[in-house]
């Protein structure tokens, strides 16, 4: 599975990593802050739901999210690199679960948990 265009317009590189496995990397531009400055809510999602995407997809079936759920623990700002680390925690014949970090160098800045539905499995 490829980068989708979403994932390119943001400027995330990286891809699957190994079976159940996706690393992501994207630097914070001005365009992605908030109000306050930090990073948008909505960036952090997108970066950890394509890490996730990329990691659930990995097995060849199509995969797609029944859920999903982001806990934001440190702001990061514009000029950042964020790293989105997905790993799978649970693998059946009709679903997966998938942990996804973000890390900003050795910050933890936010946690993701998705399950996915295997739909060709």
């Amino acid at each position: 599975m490829h980068l989708d265009p979403l994932m390119r317009t943001l400027g995330f590189e990286g891809g699957i990593t190994a079976p159940g496995q996706a690393s992501l990397s994207a630097v914070v531009k001005a365009e992605y802050l908030n109000n306050w400055g930090s990073a948008h809510g909505g960036f952090l999602f997108a970066l950890a739901d394509s890490a996730f995407a990329l990691a659930s997809n990995s097995h060849g079936p199509l995969a797609v999210s029944l859920s999903a759920h982001i806990e934001h623990l440190h702001a990061c700002q514009a000029g950042d690199t964020l790293i989105a680390h997905a790993r799978e925690i649970s693998l059946t014949r009709r679903t997966g679960v998938y942990r996804v970090e973000i890390h900003c160098g050795d910050k933890l800045i936010a946690q993701f948990t998705g399950t996915a539905y295997r739909k060709g499995a």
